[in-house]
């Protein structure tokens, strides 16, 4: 048995109504490298039953005290029906990238059974009408609950369920041989457990507090040296006891404003990507010093949702801010250790314009970022919602953080070298992530051989054309790319493509390089 932490006890205390908690992935693979150059279902199950112990949250389905007494446990079960988790469909003809995105918006729209380990795969062919990918090619999705997995872990499992060679890896099969489940507990035993839980909460918390007080004195004394206290009294003073406003290009995030995506969501959901590659990511990390390729894909994304919001008219004056989640993990990114991950508030800069000006801002908002959670410790939320029960971290969390936010934007590093699965080569891979009230939009990267895939996910009654922004982040990256190599420097070969990413599909041009 596991006890879910807070942070996993979190994700499923929000998952209710429309509010679906789980992410997913999706990928798709050319099975021409597979033996014989195809790939059958029955290998894939094949496939995923011998890798069912490479990752725990396979065999894992919850078990909890009656009425709320305490966080439920994870139980690992010896029997998993595989061919309940992992299903086969096809595209209806003829197979084209949007009715691939519509049929994972669907699939994603589906809440999971909660009695069962929390997660299925679909196996989707009848790709063939997508350019850029090879005749008889297949697509996974693949669905889990947020309380069991987070970004760096899902990138972690992500290499677990793949090899590096077309080759089967016997040394999978082997360990499939080997389980070690648990029974499930009884009452009592329930009960005992959340006495002890409540305890150690009690004592994790008292901890936290004299943590707390040094880390606010530390702050405080940082806030006197750099000068800042200084110039606030002397803004109240010129200000007869007031503070002046904001200037509207503060690079702090403020109060949000209120856009489509701010409001509760519906049971639908809408999915489309692109993909960046990461030679032009480069070309623009050599012209703009110092910039990182989550800047650059902060950057972009403010950019298209800046785009999206001007065409309807609604583009709000002030900028957009964005929940980021922060991975605390330390080197071991598959530790069986739940939920690691903080959160915090970044400014989007979505009322600036010009890309350059517009990717400058978000780094000094990264940067005052970073300081902050230097002092504070980017950790702290994790360590609030462990300590404190679920409803109240509920209630701060969307009182708090995610009323400052309109949208979520993440970004995760993936492998650089090919990956297989059952023979065929990985030729695309999708975060196919969640969305919450209030904050109707998630963003988030992934990048895999090459190939920055960004992936959208919204609410369907608040971005009815997801294609749309799916040009507005091209639209934006190209423009970026544009302003970099305009400014000269090291690399002064320009951009001969106008697109990085063909309308109908992300895989055709995603791979190309620039002339």
């Amino acid at each position: 048995m596991k006890y879910l932490s807070g942070m996993d006890n979190l994700f499923l205390a929000m998952d209710k109504g429309n509010q679906h908690l789980h992410v997913a992935s999706l990928s798709i693979y050319d099975p021409s490298t597979a033996p014989g150059g195809k790939v059958r279902f029955k290998a894939i199950l094949s496939h995923f039953s011998n890798r069912l112990n490479v990752s725990k949250i396979f065999r894992r389905r919850l078990v909890a005290a009656r009425f709320g007494l305490d966080r439920p446990y994870w139980i690992e079960d010896a029997e998993i029906d595989i061919e309940y988790h992992v299903r086969h469909i096809a595209l209806p003809h003829p197979g084209d990238w949007r009715q691939l995105m519509i049929q994972v918006a669907r699939l994603h729209s589906r809440p999971l059974d909660m009695t069962k380990p929390l997660w299925e795969a679909y196996i989707i062919e009848g790709l063939d009408k997508i350019p850029g990918i090879p005749q008889g090619s297949f697509a996974l999705y693949m669905k889990m609950h947020h309380s069991a997995i987070d970004g760096e872990s899902g990138a972690a499992m992500l290499a677990a369920i793949h090899t590096l060679t077309p080759e089967q890896d016997a040394e999978a099969t082997e360990d499939a041989l080997t389980v070690l489940a648990d029974r499930d507990p009884t009452p009592v035993e329930l009960y005992a457990r959340a006495v002890a839980n409540r305890a150690q909460q009690v004592f994790d918390g008292s901890k936290l507090l004299l943590a707390l007080g040094g880390r606010a004195a530390q702050a405080g004394r940082d806030f006197v040296a750099s000068g800042r206290a200084a110039e606030l009294g002397k803004e109240l003073v010129e200000g007869r006891g007031k503070l002046k406003p904001r200037p509207a290009n503060d690079d702090n995030p403020g109060r949000k404003p209120q856009t489509r995506f701010d409001a509760p969501i519906s049971a639908n959901r809408v999915v489309d990507a692109v993909g960046f590659p990461l030679a032009d990511c480069k070309k623009i990390r050599q012209h703009v010093d110092k910039t990182t390729i989550n800047d650059i894909f902060m950057s972009v994304t403010s950019g298209a949702v800046r785009q999206y919001l001007e065409a309807k008219g609604e583009l709000p004056n002030k900028g957009m801010n964005a929940m980021v989640p922060m991975t605390i993990r330390g080197e071991n990114k598959g530790a069986d250790e739940g939920n690691q991950i903080g959160m915090t508030v970044m400014p989007l800069r979505s009322d600036i314009a010009d890309p350059l000006e517009r990717l400058n801002a978000v780094k000094r908002g990264a940067n005052k970022n970073k300081a902050m959670n230097a002092i504070i410790g980017k950790e702290l939320p994790a360590q609030l919602i462990q300590v404190l029960p679920a409803g109240i971290t509920e209630l701060l969390l969307t009182k708090g953080m995610m009323a400052m936010a309109n949208m979520t934007v993440s970004n995760v590093r993936g492998p650089d070298v090919p990956l297989y699965m059952a023979g065929a080569q990985l030729a695309l891979f999708l975060p196919v992530s969640a969305i919450s009230n209030d904050m109707g939009l998630n963003v988030t990267a992934f990048s895999y051989n090459g190939t920055l895939w960004v992936c959208f996910i919204s609410c369907r009654k608040m971005m009815p054309d997801p294609s749309f922004f799916a040009q507005c982040l091209n639209d934006s990256f190209e423009a970026l790319v544009r302003a970099a190599v305009a400014l000269g420097g090291p690399s002064k070969r320009p951009l001969a493509a106008a697109k990085r990413v063909n309308k109908s599909s992300p895989v055709k041009s995603a791979g190309k390089k620039s002339k």
